[in-house]
């Protein structure tokens, strides 16, 4: 299963690219500010890299009005989320992607926002390999109820299933420039 998986993520972040490069992604931006404004609790975005449709604009609409977090890396092992703010100090870990820094005060987040390379119609995600996100929704779908959705382009969105691990945890909705996706919802 990893080398079918190793060659759609090639495919698929070819996919990405050429989206990030002609849509235009107000309207994905306007759909996840609107779904994510009445909802409770902190939300974890994620600092864009490579070519993900960047969720910034959305982090900085909702920072007054809710406790915004970014995940940090600890090698393997699950995230933790410390807290985001305009003036946070950020630094570069280790696989390049802007992170609070560690002054900044470790939250748990109701709602996570989530990159991917690719999705499929039952909202499991694509991500770059490493686990981080399934073992993090994992750990956290133990304690208590957590909404997941993935912010990506609809270029992203595979026609077939994706192939799946035990160990893969699907999302609750994909938002995309195309609008609100929940498992096996059709556009």
């Amino acid at each position: 299963m990893s080398a079918a998986k190793s060659v759609l993520r090639k495919d698929m972040a070819t996919h990405r690219a050429k989206a990030h490069a002609t849509v235009d992604p107000a309207p994905a931006l306007a759909t996840l500010i609107d779904t994510l404004r009445p909802l409770q609790g902190p939300i974890s975005f994620y600092w864009p890299i490579r070519t993900e449709i960047d969720p910034r604009p959305a982090m900085r609409a909702l920072a007054s009005t809710h406790a915004v977090c970014l995940p940090v890396t600890q090698g393997y092992d699950a995230l933790i989320f410390r807290t985001w703010t305009e003036d946070a100090p950020m630094h570069t870990d280790g696989f390049g992607v802007q992170t609070p820094d560690a002054s900044m005060p470790e939250v748990t987040p109701q709602t996570l926002v989530i990159p991917m390379l690719a999705f499929d119609a039952a909202c499991h995600r694509l991500g770059y390999g490493a686990g981080h996100y399934d073992r993090t929704l994992e750990k956290l779908r133990e304690k208590s109820t957590v909404t997941t959705i993935g912010f990506a382009y609809a270029a992203q969105r595979l026609k077939q299933a994706l192939p799946t691990d035990p160990t893969d945890q699907s999302l609750d909705m994909i938002i995309t420039e195309r609008g609100l996706q929940t498992p096996h919802s059709s556009w």
